[in-house]
């Protein structure tokens, strides 16, 4: 596959989507629970524009995606968009609430991932009323989905699954191991270079990937 500007076209709105929804669901769910600053900042909202982060929503997944049809390597996405703001001593009950708000992501990129896997059963190729743009659009859907899902539910400090583990483990434990916050990105550049990552994200990528299987048909 070339890098032709439909083949851009094709890559780019399950990325944008799949990384820009992802922070939208987090602010969605922490309205629900009691905080209101994405709200009232505009970031609950579909708007692709809204979320977007020139670095880490076009820049890096752009040059992974590049280097994996240029290369024919195995595909890698990671990015991000803008953090939503959650301020979580605004929700309610600040330790239970931010298990759902922090799951809010990875359940949207999920949701996703189970759509794109209809379109995908729906526009095959194979298909008499098929499209192989859409197909190759929902394919890449999926796989992009199914990543970022995975990568965000790893326990890492500020990955949602870190999140997750803080509001699942005892106060004591949880207040020290919310200190190692500060080290978590360089954590999962060291685990990327590595490729430790991969491993460690390929058990909930089996999972997500049967799970949209069974639903879908595919």
């Amino acid at each position: 596959m070339d890098l032709s500007l439909a083949t851009i076209v094709l890559w780019a709105v399950p990325v944008v989507f799949a990384i820009t929804l992802h922070e939208a669901a987090h602010g969605y769910v922490a309205r629900q629970f009691g905080d209101q600053t994405a709200y009232m900042l505009g970031r609950v909202t579909l708007n692709p524009l809204k979320h977007i982060d020139p670095i880490g929503t076009i820049a890096v997944p752009g040059f992974l995606i590049a280097m994996s049809l240029l290369t024919k390597a195995p595909l890698f996405i990671f990015g991000w968009a803008k953090p939503v703001p959650v301020q979580f001593a605004n929700l309610r009950n600040p330790k239970r609430d931010m298990f759902w708000v922090a799951g809010a992501g990875p359940m949207a990129n999920l949701v996703m991932a189970i759509g794109w896997g209809f379109l995908l059963k729906f526009a095959s190729p194979d298909e008499t009323t098929g499209d192989s743009g859409i197909a190759v659009m929902a394919e890449v859907g999926v796989q992009i989905n199914l990543m970022l899902m995975a990568l965000n539910l790893l326990p890492i400090l500020p990955l949602d699954g870190g999140r997750i583990a803080v509001s699942l483990l005892p106060l004591r434990i949880a207040t020290a191991y919310a200190r190692l916050e500060r080290y978590g990105f360089a954590l999962v550049i060291i685990l990327l270079v590595t490729g430790v990552l991969g491993q460690l994200m390929e058990p909930v990528l089996r999972l997500g990937a049967y799970a949209v299987a069974s639903i879908t048909g595919l």
